[in-house]
């Protein structure tokens, strides 16, 4: 049995440096990985050929050096076992403190039954064979504990992040595979709020995840451009908007349009809703009801018109200063009775839901001209996207065939007109939901549905991801459950990441929040801050766009650092922090290893070439354990679908490497030494900004 999963080369191999410049640099599908072809390479570095696991498409070992590591020890483990692989891989797990080990097992995880786990872990660390690749295995009460050898670390991992073009931490798990990825997806003529933040930074983050590790990946911005608020807002732009601010910033203009327009709409609503409550009153008195109840609501509805109509009026000629009928006639309430706003704002949206060519030209300016803006955003935040889409862009043909197919089903029932589900029957949870009004008008669950059915026909997606705010939660569960009793075949492809939301955003004068008001006042504060250091200021080249791009880190760390289900305040004084746990703090851990790298002089084939048997600190041992486990960072990263598990794993790597510095010289050091530690120290920054622009960070060389 042991053949069968032993690959020894007994000759050991003269170490030669060059050798390891072609050891890890290109990908490879896991179950296409030659055992004996990768013992003999790991023979090439000077190490006697390892036992090694068969292919397992659990194990990357040519992109994942961990997985060199799970299948050597599976590989010893299995014939002193008796324990399938597919059970000790997933039992061997990292830790977290090195005197712990490299890898632990719980013996006990191996469900081995009639023996002591403590005894079984104690003779297996005994009966273990001798391995280069190994310092040590011990046992400590039921867990078995390996230590790699540093040196193996050394010599496979730093010359594969620093090889040019090197691929480390990316992974070919998704080769072949499609994912798509809707993110951000603002309302047009709305802020772009806090959620829409988080929204575009989880996704962003998502989408190059996905792409690090070979999925094929679209991203779409699903915009809310469609509904009855483009009619009110096209009332509102009639009297009250600007040619030319719509030109210079749309999205602000158009939002100012709006919150006058619908500062109107509510208070014309909000009197006429009163002036109803008078007749219908009245009527009802008039019929024989003398109670107390209806004359008082009757007799506070009539006071309440003089302060109702004051206000209507004023919302009114603000939106409007030379109305027809209120700018000479400032008390009449009755001229609000059939709401005359919401009755043109709807009778607009229903010309174009009709295709009236004159009212839909209008809205694709609204649209065209925000994208654009919404573009030179998402450009700043290093985010792109493969397509923008919208409820607007649904086929009423694909909303129709959901229903139709619903109806089939017979999933729908009727009351008072319009058509609706009740999902109780399938989940408790889900009550009952509109698809169709009665005038025959979509939903967002329609037209959810049907977009959903246009893009598999479009991309032919494997997953299809939703960055949605967790107050959506159930929309996205009805949603899910209603592409399930289509019997959908990708149905079960979906996926919803939520999350919390953003407590106290607000510029700093706790004004209306615009993402871009955030980032200018962020820019500004870090320029502040690097003024303060005159000499290394003097030394960057482009101080406002390093001032912008670490005030973007800083808006960015705050957000990624916690897990993405809670919430978080927003907190000026400690996202502008150099010190702690923020996005200042790493730009000035890469830009110090930058100036280390500069400083030093040496070339990349030096770096590779180094002789690292000279780095024997324990402190230099522990960075590169760190390293090595990036690879694995970005596979949880993406089980756990949580930015927050390469923040904390850069933060850890930043901290170590800081605490590197009072030890590992390199200035003033024998070339020799001094090459060897350069080269941990540039892995350290490749690794480091290779997580940062996972992240959606530039990295900046000085600040």
């Amino acid at each position: 049995m042991a053949a069968a999963f032993l690959r020894t080369l007994l000759r050991p191999r003269t170490f030669s440096p060059s050798s390891t410049t072609s050891f890890f640099f290109s990908r490879a599908m896991s179950a296409a990985v030659d055992v004996d072809a990768l013992a003999a390479r790991v023979a090439a570095l000077g190490f006697a050929s390892p036992a090694l696991l068969p292919a397992s498409p659990a194990l990357d070992p040519t992109a994942n050096p961990l997985d060199l590591f799970r299948a050597h020890i599976t590989a010893l483990l299995h014939p002193l076992t008796g324990v399938a692989p597919d059970i000790i891989l997933p039992s061997l797990e990292t830790t977290l403190l090195p005197e712990r080990g490299d890898f632990v097992l719980a013996v006990p995880r191996l469900r081995i039954k009639g023996a002591k786990p403590d005894e079984l872990a104690a003779q297996w660390a005994a009966a273990i064979p001798a391995s280069d690749l190994l310092a040590k295995v011990t046992a400590k009460g039921h867990f078995l504990q390996f230590f790699f050898n540093p040196l193996v670390l050394y010599r496979l991992t730093i010359p594969h992040i620093l090889a040019e073009n090197s691929t480390f931490g990316s992974s070919s798990i998704g080769n072949g595979k499609r994912v798509i990825v809707e993110f951000s997806s603002p309302n047009i003529a709305k802020p772009f709020h806090a959620g829409h933040l988080r929204s575009t930074i989880i996704g962003g983050f998502l989408s190059s995840l996905h792409e690090r590790l070979g999925y094929d990946v679209i991203r779409i911005n699903y915009l809310g451009d469609w509904g009855k608020q483009f009619g009110l807002l096209a009332v509102g732009f009639k009297t009250f908007g600007s040619e030319t601010e719509l030109e210079r910033d749309p999205i602000n203009h158009l939002f100012r349009v709006y919150v006058t327009v619908n500062s109107a709409h509510s208070s014309e609503k909000e009197i006429a809703d009163a002036l109803a409550t008078i007749d219908t009153s009245k009527s009802t008195i008039e019929q024989g009801d003398k109670s107390e109840e209806l004359a008082k609501k009757l007799a506070d509805a009539e006071a309440s018109i003089p302060d109702l109509t004051k206000a209507a009026v004023a919302a009114a000629l603000v939106l409007d200063p030379n109305h027809p009928v209120l700018k000479d006639n400032p008390n009449d309430a009755d001229f609000f009775r059939n709401r005359p706003i919401d009755t043109e704002a709807k009778a607009y949206f229903k010309a174009m839901e009709d295709g009236d060519e004159s009212a839909l030209a209008l809205w694709r300016r609204f649209r065209d001209l925000s994208i654009s803006k919404y573009t030179k955003t998402y450009e700043r935040l290093n985010i792109h996207y493969t397509e923008y889409s919208g409820e607007s862009q649904v086929s009423n043909d694909s909303m129709q065939f959901v229903i139709d197919l619903l109806e089939q089903k017979k999933l729908l029932y009727v009351d008072r007109g319009a058509k609706l589900i009740d999902f109780k029957p399938y989940s408790k949870k889900l009550g009952k939901a509109l698809i169709q009004k009665s005038d025959g008008a979509s939903l967002y669950l329609t037209r959810d549905l049907g977009a959903a059915m246009e893009r598999y026909n479009k991309y032919k997606f494997d997953k299809m991801i939703y960055v949605v705010a967790a107050q959506q939660d159930l929309h996205l569960a009805q949603l899910f459950k209603l592409m399930e009793l289509c019997e959908f075949p990708w149905a079960k492809n979906m996926q919803h990441i939520n999350f919390g939301m953003v407590q106290g955003m607000s510029t700093r004068r706790g004004t209306v929040v615009f993402l871009d008001t955030i980032l200018e006042e962020t820019k500004q504060a870090m320029h502040e801050v690097m003024k303060k250091n005159e000499a290394k200021y003097d030394q960057v080249e482009n101080p406002d766009d390093v001032a912008d791009l670490v005030g973007i880190s800083a808006v960015m760390i705050q957000d990624m650092s916690a897990k993405r289900i809670n919430n978080y305040k927003f907190d000026w004084s400690r996202m502008l922090s150099f010190e702690g746990d923020t996005g200042p703090y790493l730009q000035y851990a890469h830009s110090r290893l930058c100036s280390v790298e500069r400083r030093a002089g040496f070339s990349r084939t030096q770096l590779i070439n180094a002789n690292f048997d000279l780095l024997t600190e324990p402190i230099a041992q522990e960075l590169m354990r760190i390293l090595t486990q990036y690879p694995d960072v970005l596979l949880n990263a993406a089980r756990t679908s949580e930015p927050s598990t390469v923040v904390s794993f850069l933060f850890k790597l930043t901290h170590t490497v800081s605490s590197c510095y009072n030890i590992l010289w390199v200035a003033g050091q024998e070339e020799e030494l001094a090459t060897a530690r350069l080269a941990l120290y540039c892995s350290a920054r490749e690794v480091l900004k290779s997580g940062m622009i996972l992240l959606g960070l530039t990295p900046v060389e000085r600040m």
